[in-house]
């Protein structure tokens, strides 16, 4: 997209300016999200023909890098929204489908995810909940464990056991408004970091029309499997890698400008913290690197992605948490203290590694790929 970098120029102050008060209060980033609304950036990877931008997965990559390492907690508010919002685009629901996804990609319907269960855990596609169908409703009973912009999402689309499913990948999809009778969000969060993302269990005791289903009957688990996690897995790639940049800029600059006033020199003259920093520097630089690969490979698909898919979140969130170590240890006390501004990205940087699909589940995922076997 030729324009990318202006649309990222319009929205991002927005977001620098909110993200202190939405770490600290742990408050939902009301206006950082209208600035990503106001710039179009909602509408990033939505077809033109829907109001969208037409952007692709480099382009993925690039507005969630910068905007993670502006804000954690919007980071990761937009990815949730544009993957809900890619997944709505594939399969629309014959109820609105199209009204639907015109206001994801104007910003005035703010989508989410609503997959995770407290009986499946971080295998999100595996849903324990189960649809019950008569006269064309649809009844669902489901407690999702944790649903980004809970409180503040105009739509989930939420993963359910398909009516007469006999195995834990016949699933459906449907698009569930936040208002809809029965949905209870169960508080506030209160977390170590992305502690703006409004992130929450979510009740479900919903009765829904048939015709709120995302695709045909069943095809739920190929949605999420297909759409949903390759754009979720290379968002939230960027989003690691974006908070590991902002961690090491706020190191080099600390390592720069402050000095031993007794011994006239600065942090940067210990040969030691060079080289903490150049082996950050080489860490992110090569992830970058395996990043923009496999989002050319999403673009692009061939025998390889499924593969570069798993192990690119992986790689990438542990990445992440090596450099921000080295960026505390780098900074010392004053890292420690919110003075140099590290804590906020050490501490939103932990949550990648833990969020489903989970970095150790997808490097088993990977090695299962690796040596022939079936991944389910």
């Amino acid at each position: 997209m030729n324009d990318l970098a202006q649309r990222l120029a319009q929205a991002l102050p927005e977001i620098r300016a909110g993200a202190d008060a939405a770490d600290s209060d742990g408050k939902f980033p009301v206006a950082s999200v209208r600035a990503l609304a106001d710039s179009g950036l909602l509408g990033l990877t939505l077809p033109t023909d829907v109001g969208g931008l037409g952007g692709g997965p480099v382009d993925l990559v690039e507005a969630v890098s910068a905007v993670a390492a502006a804000c954690g907690s919007t980071s990761m508010i937009y990815l949730m929204h544009l993957s809900a919002a890619m997944v709505t685009a594939a399969a629309e629901p014959p109820d609105g489908g199209d009204e639907l996804v015109a206001g994801m990609a104007d910003g005035s319907t703010l989508a989410t995810l609503a997959f995770s269960e407290k009986g499946s855990r971080s295998h999100f596609w595996a849903p324990v909940s189960r649809a019950v169908a008569a006269d064309g409703r649809v009844t669902i009973g489901a407690d999702k464990s944790w649903v980004t912009s809970a409180s503040s999402a105009d739509v989930y689309i939420t993963s359910v056991l398909a009516p007469d499913a006999k195995a834990p990948t016949e699933s459906d999809l449907y698009a569930v408004p936040r208002t809809t009778p029965g949905v209870t969000i169960a508080g506030r969060f209160d977390g170590l970091g992305l502690r703006g993302n409004d992130s929450a269990p979510v009740r479900l005791d919903v009765e829904i029309a048939e015709g709120a289903r995302l695709g045909g009957g069943g095809a739920g688990f190929g949605l999420m499997m297909q759409v949903v996690l390759p754009w979720f897995s290379l968002g939230n790639a960027a989003v690691s890698l974006g908070l590991a940049q902002a961690a090491l800029d706020g190191a080099i600059a600390h390592a720069s400008g402050s000095r031993f006033e007794h011994l006239d020199s600065s942090l940067s003259d210990l040969p030691t913290i060079r080289a903490y920093l150049a082996k950050a520097w080489t860490d992110l630089a090569a992830h970058k690197a395996l990043l923009r690969e496999t989002a050319a490979k999403v673009a692009a698909p061939d025998d390889s992605t499924m593969l570069a898919v798993l192990g690119t979140k992986a790689g990438c969130n542990e990445a992440t948490l090596r450099i921000t170590e080295t960026a505390l240890r780098v900074t010392g006390g004053a890292g420690f203290s919110k003075q140099v501004g590290i804590d906020r990205p050490y501490r939103d940087a932990r949550a990648g590694f833990v969020m489903a699909p989970t970095a150790d589940a997808l490097f088993d995922f990977t090695g299962r790929a690796l040596c022939g076997m079936d991944l389910f």
